[in-house]
């Protein structure tokens, strides 16, 4: 998919944005709907159709966690959240309901772009072999096999089952709260701990320099994200 062929929707209430936006996005070939509240978003979405949806959390009809799940109770379009809400517990919030990414303003075009690129990545990632691959890293779904280069690594089978969560998502940040229920279950999602422990396991298999991650990449008090 061409920039020329991505239909991006905002959702935000602010009109300086929404005009920087659309210039911005629309000078690199995107196709630029705008919405100034969470309904009037809503009914973009789906008349629109739009590959991705750029969202600010403070609209004056809806907070945007609420259009979030709302969102994700039919759609999968990727979303990012644009907010000068920076506090942890907002992210965690926005992830867990459903966001894909969190932008926090102000913020530079540039980045922006970069995370509208992985977003839209992360769509197409996973292909009908369930086989991705970042830069020298390889993890084969269907045989469990990791590849770092021409070097078999053998993970436990947590070690697997968090990587392998983090790869169907990768580019996107996954809350501690999901992989931790996803991997021991709805009673460890305070238990930050076991993470901490196993990702650094993970890391001295997968990464040249563990100190210096490539890969596995921590979002502090958030979570992580496979690039």
């Amino acid at each position: 998919m061409s920039d020329k062929n991505v239909k991006v929707l905002v959702i935000d209430d602010e009109a300086q944005i929404r005009n920087l936006l659309r210039m911005a996005l629309s000078g690199y070939g995107y196709e630029v709907k705008e919405a100034a509240n969470g309904k009037e978003g809503l009914n973009f979405a789906l008349t629109f159709k739009p590959d991705i949806i750029i969202l600010d959390l403070g609209l004056p009809d809806a907070d945007g966690i609420e259009v979030i799940k709302k969102l994700r109770e039919w759609s999968s379009t990727p979303i990012i959240v644009l907010s000068v809400r920076e506090q942890e517990n907002d992210k965690i919030m926005a992830l867990d309901s459903g966001a894909d990414d969190y932008v926090t303003k102000p913020f530079g075009m540039g980045e922006l772009l970069a995370r509208i690129r992985t977003a839209l990545r992360h769509r197409t990632m996973v292909t009908p072999q369930m086989s991705i691959e970042l830069d020298d890293l390889k993890i084969d779904l269907a045989t469990r096999k990791i590849m770092v280069g021409e070097k078999e690594v053998k993970l436990t089978p947590t070690e697997y089952e968090i990587l392998k969560i983090l790869a169907l998502n990768a580019g996107k940040v996954v809350t501690h709260k999901q992989l931790l229920k996803e991997v021991w279950g709805p009673m460890y999602e305070n238990e930050v701990h076991y993470l901490r422990i196993y990702i650094a396991q993970i890391r001295k298999k997968i990464e040249a320099d563990p100190s210096r991650p490539r890969h596995l990449i921590t979002e502090p008090g958030v979570g992580y994200r496979l690039i």
